[in-house]
């Protein structure tokens, strides 16, 4: 696949540039409200008018979302190697897992409120629980996609399973981890806003209730451009981290 051109590498903010003067034009053409829907100017004065307010709170929500998501790369690499390095836990666990990944994590919300209070503990806790499961099923879709045949090789070789595992079968997974990591960091965030609504005094998704209940919609939308920002710059992070780190997995994709 050839390099991208220049146009195919700036096509991202191109197209948002084309939406928001869209977007802008229609507001101001139809004479929409703020109440109904604020045009980017409105939001973009909201987020200079309240910028303090809006980082305050969003320090919070990084943090939080940070420590669930970190929790969520330990468990979901422990479980994903176990459920990728065995069959019979392959067959007992995944199917539980799946189950559990359907149920809705803001419904858990209140439970995580009776158990550990109102404040950082629920939305930590539902960031993680909202992220773990795409980092379990990429890791243990790589393990457990390992060639039957190199794994042959390498046991006549004289290497153990565990050997065979570690040496081949994780570097093998690093490029479905990393991009499992891409996945699971908007998700994660997703999960502390959603927390924070219901079970927080502080962060984004407090903002956002407040400022919808007060009817200050550029404010609630100045908040959602933050969460959408700093979901962005960490998931271009983890590409970054990626492309240098399992370059040999795409250098047939970056050929001319």
């Amino acid at each position: 696949m050839a390099a991208p051109t220049p146009a195919e590498r700036y096509a991202p903010l191109l197209l948002l540039s084309a939406i928001l003067i869209v977007w802008e034009l229609l507001c101001r053409g139809l004479n929409v409200s703020d109440y109904i829907l604020p045009s980017p100017s409105s939001i973009l004065v909201a987020l200079v008018e309240y910028a303090g307010p809006i980082m305050t709170n969003a320090w919070r929500t990084f943090w939080t979302t940070m420590i669930g998501f970190a929790i969520s790369i330990v468990v979901g690499v422990a479980l994903g190697f176990l459920i990728g390095s065995s069959k019979f836990a392959y067959s007992a666990m995944y199917p539980l897992m799946t189950a559990f990944n359907a149920v809705p994590k803001a419904a858990l919300v209140p439970i995580l409120v009776v158990w550990f209070g109102i404040g950082a503990g629920p939305a930590i806790l539902t960031a993680f629980l909202i992220s773990f499961f795409p980092i379990m099923v990429n890791i243990a879709t790589g393990l457990a996609t390992l060639e039957p045949e190199l794994e042959d090789v390498l046991r006549v070789l004289g290497a153990k399973r565990l050997d065979v595992l570690l040496k081949v079968g994780l570097p093998r997974s690093m490029p479905y981890f990393f991009a499992s990591l891409k996945v699971a960091i908007t998700l994660a965030f997703v999960g502390t806003t959603v927390s924070e609504m219901s079970a927080s005094n502080e962060g984004i998704g407090q903002l956002l209730l407040t400022a919808g209940s007060q009817s200050r919609m550029p404010l609630a939308f100045a908040g959602l451009v933050v969460i959408g920002a700093m979901a962005m710059a960490m998931y271009e992070l983890f590409s970054y981290i990626e492309r240098h780190t399992t370059a040999w997995a795409h250098r047939g994709q970056h050929s001319s």
